[in-house]
């Protein structure tokens, strides 16, 4: 993928940033890396269904519960790697989005999304996230005259 088709890929993740991306960006990560992105898909959305009655667990909060998805947690599978690095790079996404809303201090959010990364393809995506203009979607693509 070009730098190009990555910005463009992280204009739409910004775009769909009104819902809960973590699958979409799972579907976009798993294509680039090939992994299955059926799969990677169900993992993700399995995920973000816990995390509408407990919300974004910290780290620390997980060794309390029983994991309900065991191959997204074990994180063995390259399908399982691809949706726990869907998952961060959907935070670093909104860490993204908030500083452009004018809040300062994410610098260390986006930083530990970051670090945990895994994959080239979640890292390209990553360095577009930070460069790019999360409301990009809005203004309509100039046409051609």
């Amino acid at each position: 993928m070009s730098e190009d088709q990555h910005a463009a890929a992280m204009r739409f993740v910004f775009e769909a940033g009104v819902l809960k991306r973590t699958a979409l960006i799972g579907m976009i990560l798993a294509a680039m890396e090939g992994a299955d992105p059926a799969r990677v898909t169900m993992l993700c959305v399995l995920h973000d269904t816990q995390e509408t009655r407990t919300t974004d667990l910290p780290h620390i909060a997980k060794r309390y519960l029983t994991a309900a998805v065991t191959e997204y947690e074990a994180g063995e599978t390259l399908e399982a790697i691809v949706a726990r690095d869907a998952d961060k790079l959907e935070c670093l996404v909104q860490a993204v989005e908030y500083r452009h809303q004018g809040i300062d201090d994410v610098q260390r959010w986006i930083d530990s999304s970051r670090a945990a990364l895994r994959t080239n393809s979640a890292h390209r995506l990553a360095d577009a996230a930070l460069t790019g203009r999360p409301l990009a979607w809005l203004t309509p693509p100039a046409r051609p005259e």
